[in-house]
C-alpha cells in the first residue's frame, strides 16, 4: 500500500514537472485546424506565435470577443507576421467542444482573426502546456523559446467595461519583441473559465 502511495506521489509529481516553464523550448505538437488540415507548431518555426485557448461559451472569452478586443490584437499581430494559434481542448460532450466545420464556422461568426483554429479534444496538448482557464495566453518567440504564459490582461472580471483600463500583457510582449525589446520570460496567474478536459 505504502509504495502504490509512493507511485502515485511520484506520478503525479511527474505530471506536475511535465509542464513547460517560461524560459523554456516550447514543445512541438501537431493538432487539426477547422479545415482539417494538420499543423504543427515547427511549421511556424523563425515565427513569433501565440497560442490562445479559447471556449466560445466562455463568459470571459466572451468579454474579449464581443468587444472585439480578442479580434482587434488578433489583426494588429498577424498584421505584422505573429502567427496566432486559437486551441479549443473542450472535450466532446463537454461545453465549447467545436467539430472541424463548427469551428469553421465560429471562426467566421465570431470574426476571430486567428491564423488557424486547432481541435485538441483529447486534451493532450492542453495539458502539455498546462492551459487551466479560456482564455490562457502563451508567447512564444522566433527561436521557439516560450516568453509568456497567462492571463490575457491584468482585470480578472469578465466585465468588458473594463478592458480599456487593464494592462494587456500579450500586447506588451509582443510590442517589445517587435521593437528588438529584450523579454524577461514571465508568467502571470490565467482566470477565466476551466479548461473541459
Amino acid at each position: 500500500m505504502k509504495a502504490l502511495l509512493i507511485g502515485f506521489l511520484l506520478l503525479g509529481l511527474a505530471s506536475a514537472q511535465a509542464a513547460v516553464e517560461s524560459g523554456e523550448k516550447a514543445p512541438n505538437f501537431s493538432l487539426k485546424n477547422e479545415e482539417g488540415k494538420s499543423i504543427d507548431l515547427s511549421d511556424y518555426k523563425g515565427k513569433t506565435v501565440v497560442l490562445e485557448w479559447y471556449n466560445k461559451d466562455c463568459p470571459f472569452v466572451k468579454k474579449h470577443y464581443e468587444s472585439k478586443n480578442m479580434q482587434n490584437l488578433q489583426s494588429k499581430w498577424t498584421g505584422k507576421d505573429v502567427v496566432w494559434l486559437s486551441i479549443i481542448s473542450s472535450a466532446e460532450g463537454k461545453q465549447g467542444y467545436l467539430t472541424e466545420s463548427e469551428a469553421k464556422a465560429n471562426k467566421k461568426s465570431s470574426g476571430s482573426g486567428a491564423t488557424a483554429v486547432l481541435l485538441d479534444p483529447s486534451g493532450k496538448v492542453g495539458k502539455m502546456y498546462d492551459a487551466k482557464t479560456t482564455p490562457h495566453m502563451y508567447v512564444i518567440s522566433k527561436t521557439g523559446e516560450l516568453l509568456y504564459q497567462g492571463a490575457i490582461d491584468s482585470n480578472s472580471s469578465y466585465d468588458p467595461s473594463v478592458i480599456p483600463s487593464s494592462k494587456n500583457y500579450v500586447d506588451e510582449v509582443l510590442s517589445k519583441l517587435a521593437s528588438g525589446e529584450k523579454v524577461k520570460p514571465g508568467r502571470t496567474q490565467a482566470y477565466g473559465c476551466s479548461v473541459k478536459y
